[in-house]
């Protein structure tokens, strides 16, 4: 079998037991609770008689023991099959795979700009430290990781929504636009301006310091006073030898980044009002949809899994001492 099979098949097979553990956690965590869907729908439809609750907690299945529906649920799993949203009367995939979408969205462009951008501001000040534009970036970058996500993107709703009126206060298009291609792209990208710029600024930071602090620590090693021996310019030392090296922990960070930028979302589509991912899953908490809630739950250590494979087959490219094979 070929490295790069190998390492697929390997990392297959070690993500089927830390799903396990996720599902089987989930599930004991949302027992715990107190209350139940049905208990979520009364409060909301303004109360049923004793023999109406006993009926819809046999048609939720929820008249069964805890044992016996995680195995329900387990089968059902194992066919595809997610279960039934009690929230929305409808399956969970279908839910899920409406709001899965705009969050990947949300997240991709504010993790490769502020990956990015942190990392390009992190070489400018590690480049020359204790200079001048070094303590400005480090000062501002702490200032700016202090931050709440939600109270930033509250003072940019202020600032670009409300008061200059420049781009749209929350929601992820124009309702009934009616605009189609291009068009309807320039209105998603307005909307996503705000958002994006709040969910990216505070982890733009983390990215900044760490691969300042990385540049800081090669800089002192034998083989970047060898490169300065056999004359090579200061530009191409940072740059070329320098940087590579330092960026691999901030790769490393990038992965970890997915599972905290994932719940980041959450605050970050509750305060612009975006249909995403996130705010199904608060939507979900407040139903005691536990169905929804753990295909969330499951959807989101997936996506975690998998971008933690992306970032150990980027190795390869930084580093051309790691190889998958290894």
């Amino acid at each position: 079998m070929p490295p790069l099979a190998s390492f697929f098949v390997k990392r297959l097979l070690g993500a089927i037991p830390v799903l396990g553990v996720v599902l089987v956690g989930s599930f004991l965590l949302l027992e715990a609770a107190p209350g139940d869907a049905v208990d979520s729908y009364v409060a909301g439809s303004g109360g049923l008689d004793a023999s109406q609750l006993a009926q819809l907690r046999q048609a939720w299945g929820l008249d069964q023991g805890p044992m016996n529906r995680f195995i329900a649920y387990i089968s059902a799993l194992a066919h595809g099959d997610f279960g039934w949203s009690t929230a929305f009367q409808r399956p969970v995939l279908s839910v899920i795979f409406e709001r899965l979408p705009v969050t990947l969205l949300l997240m991709g462009i504010a993790t490769a700009l502020a990956f990015f951008l942190g990392s390009l501001l992190g070489i400018i000040a590690g480049a020359k430290p204790g200079s001048l534009r070094d303590r400005f970036l480090s000062i501002g970058s702490l200032a700016l990781y202090a931050v709440p996500g939600f109270w930033l993107g509250l003072v940019l709703i202020v600032i670009f929504a409300v008061d200059l009126r420049w781009l749209p206060i929350g929601g992820i298009e124009t309702i009934a636009s009616g605009k189609t291609g291009l068009a309807r792209m320039a209105d998603i990208a307005t909307h996503l301006v705000l958002p994006v710029a709040s969910l990216a600024m505070v982890y733009l930071a983390l990215y900044l310091r760490l691969m300042r602090d990385r540049m800081s620590e090669i800089r002192r090693d034998p083989f970047v006073t060898g490169l300065k021996a056999r004359g090579l310019s200061r530009r191409r030392i940072v740059w070329r030898h320098v940087a590579r090296n330092a960026v691999l922990p901030v790769t490393t960070m990038l992965g970890w980044q997915a599972a905290v930028m994932l719940g980041g979302s959450v605050v970050v589509e509750s305060v612009f009002a975006i249909p995403g991912f996130g705010r199904l899953a608060a939507e979900a908490v407040s139903r005691r949809d536990t169905p929804l809630l753990l295909g969330i739950i499951l959807c989101s250590a997936i996506t975690v899994i998998i971008a933690n494979l992306l970032v150990d087959l980027a190795y390869g490219k930084l580093d051309p001492r790691v190889r998958v094979g290894r």
